[in-house]
């Protein structure tokens, strides 16, 4: 059995996430038992601890954003739990407006379109994710909004000399995924927003 690129990227994601996780959450149980214990307290643990559950959130939303994709079933409870524990702290507030699960390539589809209107947006904002009869949008909204054209040409399948650096390969998955899914991206751009349907 072959592997193309594509599933050998998820694959690859998928093992980097779940052998970081639980050193991550080891990390974690620790500092709460240093807590506990009263033997380390103040500015330093409450640092290193937010720090902990930020990489944590994180690494949980690689796994659903670049590892592997199938029609398993994802709970609506654990995308919600991974996008309220990354919208903790940082610039970007997701809102997950789903009210059922969804397939696993569903979810993906949705946090690599998110994670693609992050870079969108620099000084922050709101991405904020709906599903109604099996149509996705995903819209992404801020003080500004950043558009690389020919990095934005990519998701929609055209043709584009975009550089794809580490930082930016959602860029380069989510068509890939989207057309693995039998989905096309459909991309509406303007000053306040970007509008992301599939």
């Amino acid at each position: 059995m072959g592997v193309d690129n594509a599933n050998l990227a998820a694959l690859v994601g998928s093992r980097i996430c779940h052998d970081l996780i639980s050193p991550v959450g080891a990390i974690n149980n620790g500092l709460e038992l240093l807590g506990m214990a009263g033997s380390m307290s103040g500015p330093e643990l409450e640092l290193i601890s937010d720090s902990v559950a930020n990489a944590n959130a994180r690494i949980r939303f690689f796994r659903i954003a670049f590892g592997s994709a199938g029609d398993q079933q994802t709970p609506r409870a654990e995308v919600v739990s991974v996008l309220e524990d990354v919208s903790k702290g940082g610039r970007i507030q997701y809102q997950w407006s789903p009210l059922e699960g969804c397939t696993r390539s569903e979810a993906r589809l949705a946090l690599l379109s998110a994670l693609c209107l992050e870079s969108a947006l620099p000084y922050g904002g709101t991405v904020k994710i709906f599903c109604a009869d099996g149509k996705w949008t995903i819209v992404g909204e801020g003080r500004k909004v950043t558009v690389d054209d020919e990095l934005w040409a990519r998701v929609s399948g055209g043709s584009s000399n975009a550089e794809i650096t580490p930082a930016l390969v959602q860029f380069a998955m989510l068509p890939e995924a989207a057309k693995e899914a039998g989905r096309t991206v459909r991309l509406e751009l303007n000053l306040e927003n970007i509008t992301m349907q599939f």
